[in-house]
């Protein structure tokens, strides 16, 4: 950490700085605390970036797409205030050592029990990462801290609003997306990322923490050259413990396609029960601890830190903070759980306050009403027009403790919001916002909103002059039934094709594992092409792909409108803009899959397991 300079804010929001962390090609990190002696780190975004309104919609969909990660495996947001004339979102400081440094300058490769923990970790981490919209875009070993409760990823968010703007000098700040060494061939060769861009990362990265060497080689041998054999090379494995082996090929797998999700990933593998890392690791994370709760809160006063005009404030003896971090290291070695001294738990936006003891998971929502709940709005079960669903995590009022869906025939929206009040049988959602929109920039914040129990797994929904019953539906990374997963072609027995057609048509459907607002369903065609004016067939193939969101996982599986997959469609592709239910059946002893649009009554589409 560096001392502050003249030219630095001495306050940031509700938060003193107290020095800077590192200066890149988006802004500057500052570490701070707040009035109630939280410590954490504030990235602040550089003028010229600030200027550019397309910049600061882009850092404001961001910034709240990273709230909703919720700080599983991630830093979590602690304020943040994307209007300001110098944007800025502070974060959960943590301060343990990256996952570069301790294996290249202080531990070397780490055990294989150790890896494979730090797979399930970081898998769970990507899964809400993706689950809020996000791909990481710069997985690497140096963006991954270590800590006593598992490995926590930095440094996202910010890139991708960078990556996506198009207005002209952005290129002067010198941002890259994407480390040479870390990076997934897609983004080698510059197309659209998807998460499994982040899961050939993560395979990278567990084969650098097994072997100490990175699989493609490093930007020392030349940027370039790395890259291409990221692109085109197998990867280098040479040290890696056969048991890693196949989780680690399955990630650096060159077909993004062919990659398991993360969520898998996390559901598949098996760490430790006790502490995850080694005693020496261990050791380092209690020093680290001690050097952060020993540094002075500079006040203001043009940099100096300890200005007449202000009294010092008042300090433990460095040697006591000493004694308690090594303390609560070795409790933790031992297989304690107690972190609070080093990950105090998250306080409430903008208050500087750190929460009363044991308070960090109370609120004021009724157990009855946690969890997710799902209804028509509009139709019927078996014909919905429009659905919505709400899932409610604990929370105090004032807090935007719901996160609501709701699907119309060509829209889907997503939002978080504010709870006004509860009680035993009823709470009240009020101020939303909107964190995802299919079409782009369609949605408009929810409501106020009332639900009112009826029974254990009854809701009543009301918003204005509407009204729904809800009920309870599942949530979590593997949230799809599973009998809709897997592969599925258009059933053609009834089609009359003349000599030689037949393979020019197919169609299919893939459904994968995934939590609500992440793109679980896999459209792709096949046909012939033709001319414009006469229909006739002019040779070759018209291929299309089109993803779409999971909204719903109650009797029906709801999916918001197919967003193209540009990469790999054709120009002559014509979208289909409708939200779809799906449901299964068997007939004729084959399971079928049917594909319902929602914008009108018609025949669904018939699909057969592969």
């Amino acid at each position: 950490m560096d001392a502050l300079t003249p030219d630095d804010p001495t306050r940031i929001g509700p938060f003193r700085l107290i020095g800077r962390l590192g200066t890149g090609g988006m802004g500057r990190v500052y570490l701070a605390r707040s009035e109630g002696g939280r410590t954490v780190a504030v990235k602040v975004v550089h003028a010229q970036l600030a200027e550019q309104d397309e910049f600061r919609r882009r850092f404001a969909r961001e910034v709240a797409a990273l709230e909703r990660v919720g700080g599983a495996g991630t830093a979590p947001v602690i304020d943040s205030d994307t209007a300001a004339d110098a944007p800025w979102v502070a974060l959960t400081y943590v301060p343990g050592p990256s996952l570069r440094a301790v294996v290249a300058e202080e531990y070397g490769p780490l055990p294989t029990a150790t890896v494979r923990a730090l797979a399930v970790r970081l898998a769970d981490a990507l899964t809400h990462v993706h689950a809020a919209g996000l791909v990481h875009r710069d997985l690497k070993p140096s963006n991954i801290l270590l800590t006593v409760d598992g490995p926590c990823v930095i440094d996202f968010g910010i890139a991708r609003a960078v990556d996506t703007v198009t207005d002209g000098g952005l290129t002067s700040t010198g941002a890259v997306v994407g480390s040479p060494g870390f990076m997934s061939p897609e983004q080698v060769r510059g197309e659209k990322l998807t998460p499994a861009s982040d899961v050939f990362c993560l395979g990278a990265v567990l084969a650098y923490a097994a072997t100490g060497v990175a699989p493609f080689g490093s930007a020392d041998s030349g940027a370039h050259a790395t890259m291409f054999r990221i692109a085109h090379d197998e990867p280098d494995l040479t040290g890696l413990p056969p048991e890693l082996e196949p989780l680690v090929r399955a990630c650096l797998d060159k077909d993004p396609h062919r990659r398991p999700p993360a969520s898998a990933l996390a559901a598949a593998e098996q760490g430790p029960t006790g502490a995850w890392l080694p005693a020496d690791v261990l050791a380092r994370l209690g020093r680290s601890a001690a050097r952060v709760l020993d540094a002075d809160t500079p006040v203001p006063g043009a940099g100096d830190p300890t200005p007449a005009s202000d009294p010092a404030p008042s300090r433990r003896p460095r040697r006591a903070k000493v004694l308690a971090a090594a303390a609560a290291v070795a409790l933790l070695a031992a297989g304690g759980v107690s972190a609070a001294a080093f990950w105090p738990e998250k306080e409430p936006a903008g208050t500087g306050k750190r929460p009363a003891s044991g308070a960090g998971t109370a609120g004021n929502v009724p157990q009855s009403f946690v969890g997710a709940w799902e209804g028509v709005l509009d139709g019927t079960a078996d014909a919905p027009y429009s659905t919505g669903r709400i899932q409610i995590t604990q929370g105090r009022t004032g807090e935007k403790t719901a996160v609501y869906v709701t699907v119309t025939g060509e829209r889907l929206c997503m939002g978080r919001s504010v709870l006004v009040s509860a009680d035993a049988d009823r709470i009240v959602l009020g101020e939303s916002d909107v964190t995802l929109s299919v079409p782009e920039k369609q949605c408009t914040p929810a409501a106020h909103q009332t639900l009112t129990v009826r029974s254990p797994d009854v809701l009543q929904w009301t918003s204005g002059a509407a009204t729904a019953t809800f009920r309870k539906a599942g949530s979590g990374p593997d949230a799809v039934p599973a009998k809709f997963l897997g592969t599925w072609t258009e059933d053609e027995s009834g089609a009359e094709w003349g000599p030689g057609q037949a393979e020019l048509f197919e169609r299919r459907v893939t459904v994968t594992q995934g939590p609500v607002g992440s793109a679980v369903v896999r459209y792709e065609s096949l046909s012939p092409r033709t001319d414009e004016t006469t229909g006739e067939p002019t040779g070759g193939t018209v291929n299309c792909a089109s993803t779409a969101v999971l909204a719903g996982v109650g009797t029906l599986v709801v999916v918001g409108p197919p967003t193209p997959d540009e990469q790999a469609s054709d120009p002559e592709c014509t979208p289909d803009t409708s939200s779809q239910n799906l449901r299964t059946d068997r007939f004729e002893g084959k399971e079928r899959l049917l594909v319902y649009g929602m914008s009108a009554d018609g025949e669904p589409g018939v699909y057969l397991r592969n």
